[in-house]
């Protein structure tokens, strides 16, 4: 079957089973390959969308203008394009909670341009996403990849689509904009165009009729946890729970363990999950531990969320020990999550001040690298406008270094309605970045 066709069966079983200084700023060209986005970027009321052009990051470059390849979203024609079955999905691993690793040979896989391309035909009546760069801090110095090749990471509370359309309540965005027939294909799209080797998502809910499919054919191993008591239940026409998702590239890791972990608070068991994955790269031969968590949502619950995060710290030490099976020395963590907490949290400054060693890779887009950007979420509900940072991707800073990251769209970008909208799917911004390995001492001498 030809790549053209696995991808419209793709789709087609979508269709049917949904029910210090200045940054400088590039291109964003997915690591290891190039994307052939053509669409133009949404650079706020009065701005012209530019098109992307490819090229590498060159450290200390001046600020341009030229955009991100972020592409627009569009319209209500997927029936018309993708009405073949899917042949594609007929791998019987991909019915199974959380196939093992080793059955995904039998899956049969698509072209990632291919499926960018339907996924913008889709989309092509939509308005489009906000313009982002790629950036760069000046401070860092320039890193040698032959031997030691970054690893793409996307954060993103992709927002359920039970609690979207039944629970959340978002005033100004119309209940049009937030149909999954047309939602899907934005998420899809946005990691699709950024081809991370590593995804973290929080609030998925349709994680085995849409994403682990379509994540395997793209050359993903997926995990899913769902929350024990999910709030998407208690919608009526519900898809099941909600939950955390953790994907890599399999041509990138090898699965060495996988913990799923359920938070608790003051010795009691709470609603909130984390998945625990221990990767080995097989570029670098190295160890890395891989977290995704969403802790309690909410005012009122700050105690709550910083009992999580003390619980869920504790678990991380005992993995990624020395000895832990892993490896010799500690494992390198990359801790990805929606906290819902501001940094002037406890949980926050529990994670700052962690013996892991972990640090917020969303300060380095700050002119002193010790600042959150203002936010990561921004929606309107009946209580009011909330413009928050909730959002974050910790990593261990004495083992890995961030070398780029995807900028935040400016007030003017995101618009008057906010978040959700017909340009973006989530009341969440995505986050991601680039990190590598830094140089181990024994291998420096």
């Amino acid at each position: 079957m030809n790549s053209a066709r696995r991808c419209s069966a793709l789709f087609s079983q979508i269709c049917v089973s949904s029910v210090g200084g200045q940054p400088s700023r590039t291109p964003l060209p997915p690591a290891g390959s190039s994307a052939t986005g053509t669409r133009c970027c949404h650079t706020g009321p009065g701005g012209g969308g530019v098109r992307r052009t490819g090229g590498p990051l060159k450290p200390g470059a001046a600020a341009t203008t030229i955009t991100a390849p972020v592409c627009p979203m569009g319209s209500s024609s997927s029936s018309r394009l993708f009405g073949s079955m899917a042949q594609a999905l007929s791998s019987s691993s991909l019915a199974q909670p959380n196939p093992d690793p080793d059955q995904d040979q039998d899956i049969v896989e698509v072209e990632p341009e291919q499926l960018l391309r339907e996924c913008e035909e889709a989309l092509r009546l939509r308005p489009a996403r906000p313009q982002r760069d790629l950036v760069r801090p000046k401070l860092l110095a320039p890193c040698s990849h032959q031997h030691n090749p970054s690893i793409r990471v996307l954060q993103w509370n992709i927002l359920a689509q039970a609690l979207g359309e039944g629970k959340d309540s978002f005033i100004r965005c119309p209940l049009e904009a937030l149909s999954w027939h047309e939602r899907k294909y934005q998420i899809l799209e946005e990691i699709l165009t950024y081809r991370p080797d590593i995804v973290c998502l929080q609030e998925v809910d349709h994680y085995y009729d849409t994403f682990q499919p379509v994540m395997a054919s793209l050359g993903y191993h997926g995990n899913f946890l769902p929350k024990p008591w999910s709030p998407c239940l208690d919608v009526e026409h519900n898809n099941g729970p909600d939950g955390c998702a953790l994907f890599y590239r399999r041509s990138r890791f090898h699965l060495h363990s996988t913990a799923h972990l359920r938070l608790s608070a003051m010795m009691l068991p709470t609603n909130q999950v984390a998945i625990a994955q221990t990767l080995r790269c097989l570029a670098t031969g190295r160890q890395l531990c891989v977290v995704v968590t969403h802790l309690k949502a909410r005012s009122g619950w700050e105690r709550l969320r910083s009992a999580q995060g003390a619980d869920l710290l504790q678990s991380l030490q005992g993995i990624t020990a020395p000895g832990s099976g892993a490896g010799p020395g500690q494992v390198p963590l990359v801790v990805c999550g929606d906290f819902n907490a501001e940094p002037s949290e406890d949980v926050y400054r529990r994670f700052s001040s962690s013996p892991l060693g972990l640090s917020s890779a969303y300060k380095l887009l700050s002119s002193d690298g010790q600042t959150e950007p203002a936010y990561t979420s921004w929606k309107i509900r009946p209580s009011g406008e909330s413009c928050s940072t909730l959002d974050y991707i910790w990593y261990s800073e004495r083992a890995l270094r961030v070398e780029a990251l995807l900028d935040i769209p400016t007030e003017q970008q995101i618009g008057p309605d906010r978040l959700p909208s017909y340009h973006y799917p989530s009341d969440h911004l995505a986050l991601l970045c680039d990190i590598s390995f830094r140089e181990e001492p024994h291998r420096l001498l």
